[in-house]
């Protein structure tokens, strides 16, 4: 098992606005794939395959775009992209992309891309630094996401 990467606190640090802005763009909650509301993005347009393979959040292009899982999914590269299609739930964040911590509640809460870890060879993403570091709630979310994930599907 591959050691656990976190996202560098200075840069989340820098990133405060666009959490921010992220606060406001929550998904509805029949969403299985946390996406930007107005774009349908998921992951905000970063690449998922990218953090494992740059081991840091990157950007997507706009022409290299694939649709899975009830959103649009951009990568860096034609090569992401092929790898992304090759096992999706791979690269795709665990619990769709909401925060663990909050999944471990029994709350859809949306995490953000620039938040993230790296775990068990999947990708998490958190709505604060404090969640992200608290890796013990990842249990208790693949406890409570199968009843959650039933929810999202029924709204």
């Amino acid at each position: 098992m591959r050691a656990p990467r976190l996202f560098g606190p200075l840069l989340a640090a820098a990133c405060a606005g666009l959490l921010a802005g992220a606060a406001e763009a929550t998904p509805g909650l029949t969403e299985l794939v946390v996406s930007d509301p107005a774009s349908g993005i998921a992951l905000y347009g970063y690449d998922p395959v990218a953090y494992f393979t740059d081991g840091r959040p990157v950007l997507g292009r706009r022409d290299i775009e694939v649709e899975w899982g009830g959103a649009a999914w951009r990568f860096e590269s034609e090569a992401n992209r092929a790898a992304f299609l090759s096992k999706p739930e791979a690269y795709a964040p665990r619990y769709g992309g909401y925060d663990p911590r909050a999944v471990a509640r029994g709350v859809a809460a949306a995490g953000h891309p620039l938040l993230f870890r790296i775990s068990g060879d999947r990708l998490y993403l958190f709505r604060s630094p404090e969640d992200r570091d608290a890796a013990a709630n990842l249990r208790e979310a693949d406890a409570a996401w199968p009843k959650l994930r039933r929810q999202l599907i029924e709204n």
